[in-house]
């Protein structure tokens, strides 16, 4: 029984100290790879990112999207014998430029320190710029290939200059937003409008007044003129004979007919 239970412990510390190395062999091979990107960052990185930025024929490519991103992985690996991402390399250099013109030139480079995030490394390297310092942010992957993922470069600003453009960006978002509110006040005051408009142009074209039906002449008013005009030639015939009578009245005078004559 003795024997059992020692050889059970024996078993046991034998797995825990195999354990403990490979623990310690994992940690060392981690930090080996580590401080190897860390020496890739700085020696080779950092000056193709300043070379880069400072060629005008890389320049001229870059602003004129000459190349695409294998093109650059090629290019930059002939070239300089580092694995790069494309459009990583690209991005890298614009946002050195950006940057270095609040820092001015770096004149010196500082502390790097790295950490491991699953399969990238992480690596900052602090600058001092003659204007301000800043700080180069790259991203390797986790291997001994380092291959360039990301990089960028930061400028680090005092509390206040920081305070200040929060401030600055809290001013513009509230304005912004007022700005909008009003511009929808106005959009909505101009909404009692709409049923006027549509009034308006639902409205048909008056209709012209229709004229008058011309009067008709009726048998019986035709006559009645025609009566009225013979009584009144009757009248002057009367007078006419009286006067030739030598008369002053038409009284004794009988009118039995009136007849046209009928003249070529």
């Amino acid at each position: 029984m003795k024997k059992s239970v020692t050889l059970v412990c024996v078993l046991a510390c034998m797995l825990a100290l195999s354990a403990c190395g490979s623990s310690d062999e994992t940690d060392i091979y981690q930090e080996d790879k580590q401080a190897n990107a860390e020496q890739v960052a700085v020696d080779s990185i950092i000056p193709l990112i300043q070379y880069s930025a400072e060629s005008s024929t890389v320049m001229d490519v870059i602003e004129a999207e000459g190349y695409t991103d294998e093109e650059w992985e090629s290019a930059v690996y002939s070239s300089f014998g580092l694995s790069v991402d494309g459009s990583a390399y690209v991005s890298a250099v614009e946002s050195y430029i950006s940057s270095i013109e609040e820092m001015g030139e770096i004149v010196e480079i500082g502390d790097v320190t790295s950490t491991v995030d699953d399969d990238q490394i992480i690596i900052y390297v602090d600058v001092t710029g003659t204007e301000r310092t800043g700080q180069f942010e790259i991203i390797l992957s986790n291997d001994y290939f380092t291959e360039l993922e990301s990089c960028s470069l930061n400028v680090n600003y005092t509390m206040g200059e920081k305070m200040s453009k929060a401030a600055m960006n809290t001013v513009l978002g509230i304005g912004m937003v007022f700005l909008i509110l009003v511009i929808i006040m106005a959009i909505i005051s101009l909404f009692k409008y709409i049923p006027m408009i549509q009034e308006k142009f639902s409205k048909k074209p008056a209709e012209a007044p229709k004229s008058a039906p011309a009067p008709v002449v009726t048998a019986s008013a035709a006559e009645a003129e025609e009566e009225t005009d013979d009584a009144e030639l009757v009248a002057v015939i009367a007078a006419a004979v009286a006067a030739f009578e030598g008369q002053t009245s038409t009284n004794g005078f009988v009118v039995r007919s009136i007849r046209r004559s009928k003249r070529e």
